[in-house]
């Protein structure tokens, strides 16, 4: 978007087709100028709604010619390009960049063709070279990136902790929580019981820059004790981006984390960290130890023990985690269906998403299953 908004001799060569197209003996009223792609990627036409309204009209006849600056970047995308010739050729429609096609022409299809094939590959190149240029720069230690909170540049670009005395003690604090404790819940438990709020920097909008304090949640202490940049170490390549089309033909993007082994640039002590690299890999191991909940937790499980009939069968509206059961009352006789999570991820003074008594429940999921499956 800002080629188009800064360098506007290529913008002004687009709109002065129009007055090719007048010379070429169309008038006015005859031209359309489809211009609401500009600053979007020629790769897929999923977003291009001006490029999908030129595929229309030609299909329907409605064209006798295509004006653009150069014609192969009307879509980067071989398919969508050899899509756009094919009809072209059965409608008569004619190609106009700096030369003058006839798709309908089997030279000039061809032409056009390979035309589509290098625009498609040079994107390949541009992209291999700016990847290369980033991983190189990565290597050094030198590309910048985002950083966690307890960390800021100085005016050299060197990572360094921040300046703010209060936000370093916090984060120090929180390994230290952890090291006693040995569990995030916890940490985020002590935090709200102590109200002691932890800092976020904003990275976007107003607030770009500044310190945002709030309350310490159990995903962001987990976020914290998993960042490897708190051990002092530069990592790039945590992430791999998975995309694929959706079923409406939207692009989606998923984030998968890749073991420590996969990693493309690891460098330890590139810069002071809050603890060791052997304390960052001996956190890891615990909250690996204490992790009692996975996608394989969100399934149903056999009944277990106990005096509830759907333990192990529920699921949270609100969050989507699995109900549990606690066990109340004199000698733990009443038992309740209970879902934590967010009381959890909240700390103190959060309430739970739901506790209700299992015997109302039960009782009515009991009568319906005899229901089912008495005899008739």
């Amino acid at each position: 978007m800002g080629q188009v908004c800064l360098n506007r001799e290529s913008t002004e060569r687009q709109y002065a087709l129009k007055d090719r197209a007048e010379s070429l003996g169309w008038r006015q009223y005859q031209i359309k100028v489809l211009d609401n792609d500009l600053g979007q990627s020629g790769v897929h036409a999923n977003n291009r709604e001006d490029f999908k309204t030129l595929v229309a009209d030609v299909f329907m006849g409605k064209v006798g010619a295509v004006f653009a600056l150069e014609a192969s970047r009307l879509s980067r995308s071989c398919t969508d390009w050899h899509r756009l010739l094919e009809i072209c050729a059965l409608t008569n429609t004619l190609i106009l960049d700096e030369d003058g096609y006839n798709p309908k022409d089997f030279n000039d299809q061809l032409l056009l063709g390979l035309k589509g094939t290098m625009s498609q590959a040079e994107l390949h190149f541009i992209r291999a070279r700016l990847l290369g240029g980033k991983i190189n720069k990565a290597k050094k230690g030198e590309l910048r990136f985002p950083l966690p909170v307890g960390y800021s540049h100085d005016d050299y670009g060197r990572t360094v902790l921040d300046a703010d005395e209060q936000v370093r003690e916090v984060v120090a604090l929180l390994f230290k929580i952890f090291k006693e404790k040995g569990s995030a819940y916890a940490v985020a438990h002590h935090f709200a019981n102590i109200k002691l709020k932890f800092p976020k920097r904003a990275y976007g909008g107003v607030w770009k820059g500044k310190l945002i304090w709030g309350q310490l949640t159990l995903s962001r202490v987990l976020g914290v004790l998993k960042n490897p940049a708190h051990a002092g170490t530069y990592v790039y390549g945590r992430y791999h981006y998975d995309k694929s089309l959706s079923p409406q033909g939207e692009l989606r993007v998923k984030m998968l984390k890749l073991p420590q082994d996969d990693w493309q640039v690891t460098i330890q002590e590139h810069h002071e960290g809050y603890i060791t690299w052997d304390d960052y890999l001996e956190n890891q191991k615990r909250l690996e130890q204490n992790q009692t909940n996975g996608m394989e937790s969100l399934l149903p499980e056999p009944v277990r023990e106990g005096l509830a009939l759907l333990h192990g069968l529920l699921v949270c509206s609100y969050c989507g985690h699995k109900i549990t059961v606690r066990y109340q009352g004199n000698g733990g006789i009443q038992p309740y269906y209970q879902c934590s999570w967010k009381r959890k991820e909240g700390g103190a003074g959060t309430k739970d998403c739901l506790s209700i008594r299992c015997e109302p429940i039960d009782h009515d999921i009991t009568q319906r299953i005899l229901s089912v499956i008495e005899p008739k």
